[in-house]
């Protein structure tokens, strides 16, 4: 599913992403969908790669996975690796 073309992706900010992919605050009882739908903001946006180490290696188990898709736009992680994107 593209995840990007939703109504609830584009609601989202850095901190209600973060909320609903870990299931804290806002993100407390949240589908599959929404949850799904945060990962694919936090890659898109870069965020994921520069929060602690375990939202980067779920991103990358999704990405693996492909329950979301690659980022459009590559990103740095937090050690100046480049995250490749589709463009």
């Amino acid at each position: 599913m593209n995840y990007r073309k939703t109504k609830f992706y584009k609601s989202l900010t850095s901190y209600l992403a973060t909320a609903y992919a870990e299931g804290f605050c806002e993100g407390d009882g949240a589908s599959e969908s929404q949850q799904l739908t945060a990962w694919q903001y936090l890659v898109d946006h870069g965020i994921c790669w520069h929060l602690q180490g375990w939202f980067g290696r779920t991103a990358m188990a999704l990405l693996e996975d492909g329950r979301i898709l690659p980022p459009v736009k590559s990103h740095k992680d937090y050690y100046g690796n480049t995250v490749p994107g589709t463009a």
